[in-house]
């Protein structure tokens, strides 16, 4: 017996010693992990093969010298280094340049691409597809106009996208809600929200008092179809478990709206701002070429017709880096308020 419990004894040992962590065995974190050299000089190559093509290869199509294209190279592979020689000093900078140094010299080696084939080979015609050294002294010598053209489109993209949001929120809680509402509402919604905003400009055009007005009045319908769309589905999904919780505490209607059905329903409304924002995108391009004398959209209809295509590329470069940074904020924002949905939903 007592050989038996001995034995039972140095079994539970072993096993406890086998199932303890040692310290020379610890697991490795993601941020211990090594990066690989490539990634690190990902911008310094990338910006040593524009600069090597730019200096090297002979040109078969006349572009002006301005120089600022071969100096935006030399700051990209100056940031290069000093960033390759900061990164195991700064933790932030670590987590930063493993996720956007490839991309960033992917990007400057396309530049250098985008001019072999069109300033060094000519395989893409004149005036159509002028080379990046052209694209950037156009965007240098027209930056007033550009950024005046700039500030015109976020006003009118703000104004319209924000108008477009708070009716969408309304009738969607409204629809959502209440089941006269919904029966009267989700009708008109599948009648008149499938057509795209672009085809009322006619119709703005007439009623509108002015061609701001109407453009304004176009990206605002342009949002308010997906977020109103949205906002009812998350309204009328909202679990009847917590509205029953509620209202056996002792909660009011508006109580249940505003804080049960309306937070409930907030992925959902996210989803419809994301899109909303897409089509107002769009729409704003489509509105400034109609009555408004300013703004990106304007700008690029403008210089295709004096066919500066070096202003045309340069304006939509512009809307690239101007979109871009209105949707990272849209992001922000939503994990702001979705902090919850970390690491459970990406999207």
């Amino acid at each position: 017996m007592n050989t038996s419990v001995e034995e039972l004894q140095q079994q539970t040992a072993i096993v406890s010693r086998v199932r303890q962590p040692s310290a020379t065995t610890a697991p490795v974190s993601p941020a211990a992990t090594k990066t690989r050299p490539q990634t690190l000089l990902a911008i310094p190559v990338g910006a040593c093969i524009a600069l090597a093509i730019h200096f090297l290869v002979p040109k078969q199509e006349p572009v002006a010298p301005t120089h600022y294209y071969p100096v935006l190279l030399f700051v990209m592979l100056g940031l290069g280094l000093l960033g390759a020689a900061l990164y195991p000093f700064l933790e932030g900078l670590r987590k930063w340049m493993r996720h956007m140094c490839p991309m960033l010299g992917v990007a400057t080696m396309t530049a250098g691409i985008w001019e072999l084939a069109t300033s060094c080979l000519g395989l893409l015609p004149l005036p159509y597809f002028p080379g990046p050294e052209g694209v950037f002294g156009s965007m240098v010598s027209d930056y007033k106009l550009l950024f005046d053209s700039t500030w015109h489109s976020l006003i009118l993209l703000t104004s319209g996208y924000f108008i477009g949001v708070i009716i969408a929120l309304i009738t969607g809680v409204t629809i959502g809600w209440f089941p006269h509402a919904r029966y009267w509402g989700m009708p008109l919604l599948k009648i008149v929200g499938p057509i795209p905003a672009t085809a009322w400009i006619p119709l703005a055009m007439v009623i509108a008092p002015s061609a701001l007005l109407s453009a304004v009045g176009l990206i605002s319908l342009a949002v308010w179809f997906p977020v109103t769309m949205l906002t009812a589905s998350g309204i009328s999904s909202t679990r009847a478990s917590y509205l029953d919780v509620a209202r056996t505490l002792g909660a009011r209607p508006l109580y249940l709206v505003f804080r049960v059905a309306i937070p409930a329903a907030m992925p959902n409304i996210f989803i419809g701002l994301f899109m909303g924002l897409g089509t107002s995108f769009l729409t704003l391009v489509v509105a400034e070429n109609v009555g408004v004398k300013s703004g990106l959209g304007w700008y690029v209809s403008w210089a295709q017709g004096w066919a500066e295509y070096g202003k045309v590329y340069g304006a939509l470069i512009i809307m690239a880096a101007f979109f871009s940074t209105i949707m990272t904020v849209l992001f922000q924002v939503r994990d702001r308020v979705l902090v919850w949905q970390k690491g459970v939903i990406k999207w």
